[in-house]
């Protein structure tokens, strides 16, 4: 192992104190970033980034993080007034999803703060911030954004209140909102700033957002203005705003979209910019490349460990993006479909810089991204790419115009493992096995998995089948459940092969809309036959900005106007829950009387029987 270490001084960090903005000689600020998480200066943490890019515009920016909403507010005040503007960010997770349960029971914990405690956060924590910072300084544009900003855009279902809540920029006051990723708008936005030009007469940046009193807003060169139906007849009508969802989702995973949506809210109207094409290679790298510590801020030292960090001190970014657009969930949404990938050298630096680290002890966690293995990957003809609008590129089948090919991330693998610091590199994020599945007597398929499943699992390798029903799998946009069945075969080959007793973790969720009782029945039989016991489970939480939620609240699939069941209550989601554990003495005389009732006595004696096993697997081990 080397001796070289990095060592850093606490002006190496963005300041979050009055001290430490004196220390740097500063009189004034530019930008002061508000955060729903602690500081942690790590390139997976979004407030961090965002602070980063702004500090290499030549700005002089702070962050406030976790600031206290409720006492006399002296957290927004303490740095004054930037020179710029204040930004918002309720940090890496959307706080609802932050503080609840899918069956709204608050969490003891939050990942993103000290010793995991809770109470760091308010909820609905951009709104908060927002509000608390135009009462205070009513003078000072205010631009909200991170995950909870960006997917609350529009007009959204709301889980926690059950209800449809108008755009983000109708209650939090903000002056401007900038969705997905934020580097492009942002830069944009401080070249304009720097000219002269005043805030309020700026509206015309790719993925930003504004609201404006109706008709009070002029036509964009380029851009073709699309009215979506109406905050209040979205309200109304849960169709009209099933059919907007559809179109939101067209536009946002465009790789050239000149649509800009509009949508009336009361006496306002809400105005979402087209987004901007896709980062290059050499946009992405410039973002690794800037100054991060990799570290929680000093503040934190004589803290307990925030578990966010603790996942993912040692792992490595390979891409953004993701073209799987499962329907619950929002990375699409978010960072976009298609593919940002970083150049080989850059990740090779970075895993350079991990190992330096004064904890490392030569495992890299993760190499990975929103979906593991998408590296490199995008069309081979981005012509017919930027004419597409396709949700997914896999569902209902793997594009014909997607280059899979795995090459360049075997070669990544490889190199990592072969750095003289670095004893294993694992992939810790979940993979796509659909990616690779479909071609295997290509060697380069085949010998992506072989690299994958021999050398990168650390015994245990996460896999999202989600479902076992096929039904319910065609409305989540993910394969058919044979598939997982032939990666698993594919999985227990190569380990016996290499002598190798690693496990499959695989996840699944109940109450998918579209998923009844019965097929969580199905589910229980078809795990237990090949001897799994659930361990990542979990029930479907409807969050904004995804196709899921949009069935759960409307009853509607926007794509086919097919109608869609849901499991609502608290009683329908425990029903369906308990099928994954079958096994447990609790669960079954319910599961027993529940498939009595509904004539299917054959499930009954097939998940109870005691000779009932996979015969495919004579001596099954009992994953534990």
């Amino acid at each position: 192992m080397t001796e070289q270490r990095i060592t850093y001084r606490l002006n190496d960090w963005l300041p979050t104190t009055k001290k430490e903005v004196t220390a740097r000689g500063w009189d004034e600020l530019d930008v002061i970033l508000f955060s729903g998480d602690a500081y942690v200066d790590h390139p997976s943490f979004g407030p961090a980034v965002v602070g980063r890019v702004l500090e290499s515009l030549g700005l002089k920016v702070a962050i406030v993080p976790q600031p206290n909403w409720q006492d006399d507010l002296r957290d927004f005040k303490k740095l004054g007034v930037p020179r710029l503007f204040f930004a918002v960010t309720s940090g890496c997770m959307d706080s609802m999803v932050n503080h609840y349960t899918a069956n709204k029971r608050l969490r003891s914990n939050d990942a993103y703060t000290p010793g995991g405690k809770a109470g760091f956060r308010p909820d609905y924590a951009t709104i908060t911030y927002s509000k608390i910072l135009k009462q205070l300084f009513p003078d000072t544009p205010v631009v909200i954004g991170g995950v909870e900003a960006s997917l609350r855009r529009l007009t959204h279902y709301d889980y926690w209140s059950d209800k449809l809540k108008p755009g983000i920029l109708t209650e939090s006051n903000a002056d401007l909102l900038v969705y997905g990723m934020g580097e492009k708008p942002l830069a944009e936005l401080i070249k304009l700033l720097e000219k002269g030009i005043p805030f309020n007469t700026i509206h015309n940046i790719p993925q930003t957002a504004f609201i404006t009193s109706n008709n009070s807003y002029e036509k964009v060169k380029d851009w073709e203005d699309f009215e979506l139906f109406s905050h209040e007849e979205s309200e109304k009508d849960k169709l009209k705003y099933a059919k907007n969802f559809k179109i939101i989702e067209e536009e946002s995973n465009r790789y050239q979209s000149t649509k800009r949506l509009i949508q009336r809210t009361g006496e306002s109207s809400i105005i979402i910019n087209p987004p901007y094409e896709p980062v290059s290679e050499q946009e992405i790298d410039a973002v690794y490349h800037l100054p991060f510590t990799r570290l929680p801020h000093p503040k934190y030292a004589k803290k307990e460990p925030i578990p966010a960090y603790e996942m993912i001190r040692h792992s490595i970014t390979l891409h953004r993006g993701c073209f799987g657009a499962c329907s619950f969930c929002t990375i699409s949404a978010h960072q976009g479909k298609f593919i940002s990938s970083r150049s080989e050298k850059s990740i090779l630096k970075e895993v350079d810089q991990v190992t330096k680290m004064d904890d490392f002890k030569g495992f890299i966690s993760d190499l990975g991204g929103p979906s593991a293995n998408m590296y490199k990957m995008q069309g081979f003809d981005l012509e017919q790419c930027k004419k597409c609008k396709r949700a997914s590129c896999l569902h209902p089948n793997v594009c014909k115009n997607l280059n899979t090919s795995p090459k360049p991330l075997t070669e990544i693998y490889k190199k990592v493992n072969q750095h003289k610091d670095v004893k294993k590199a694992f992939v810790g994020s979940g993979i796509r096995y659909d990616l690779f599945m479909h071609k295997l007597n290509d060697p380069e398929y085949s010998g992506y998995a072989e690299e994958l499943i021999k050398n990168h699992v650390s015994g245990r390798l996460k896999i999202a089948p989600e479902h076992t029903s096929n039904e319910v799998l065609g409305i989540m946009r993910k394969p058919d459940f044979s598939m997982f069945k032939e990666f698993k075969k594919l999985f227990d080959e190569i380990n016996k092969r290499h002598n190798l007793n690693q496990q499959l973790i695989p996840y699944f969720i109940s109450s998918h809309p579209g998923c009844k009782n019965i097929h969580m029945a199905e589910l229980a039989v078809e795990t237990k036959m090949m001897d799994f016991k659930l361990e990542q489970v979990q029930d479907f939480t409807p969050t904004p900005m995804t196709l899921a939620t949009v069935m759960y609240y409307s009853g509607i699939n926007p794509y086919t106007m097919e109608k869609v069941p849901a499991a609502r209550t608290k009683d329908e989601k425990l029903s369906q829950r308990k099928f994954f554990f079958w096994y447990k003495n609790e669960f079954k005389n319910d599961i027993i009387s529940e498939l009595r009732k509904s004539k299917h006595e054959d499930l009954t004696d097939k998940l109870f029987s005691k000779t009932t096993q996979n015969k495919k697997h004579k001596n099954p081990k009992r994953r534990k």
